[in-house]
């Protein structure tokens, strides 16, 4: 199976659950990323559930807090 990964192709041997797709990218603090799949943001809560195919797009998405800006 064929993805797109934050905009690298990668192959993978069989359909995967969003989690387990997190495992095999060795994303790191898997619980501070947000998954994009097909332009679509999934909820974290359905991670296990939704399964990524050959063709799909995903994008993995840090958000980071910042400070405040001074003038």
């Amino acid at each position: 199976m064929k993805l797109m990964v934050n905009g690298e192709s990668r192959e993978f041997g069989t359909e995967l659950s969003i989690t387990e797709l997190l495992k095999q990218c060795n994303v790191k603090m898997p619980e501070m990323v947000s998954v994009e799949l097909n332009g679509k943001i999934i909820p974290r809560d359905q991670f296990a559930e939704v399964v990524v195919k050959d063709g799909d797009e995903v994008e993995f998405l840090y958000f980071m807090g910042g400070g405040s800006l001074w003038i």
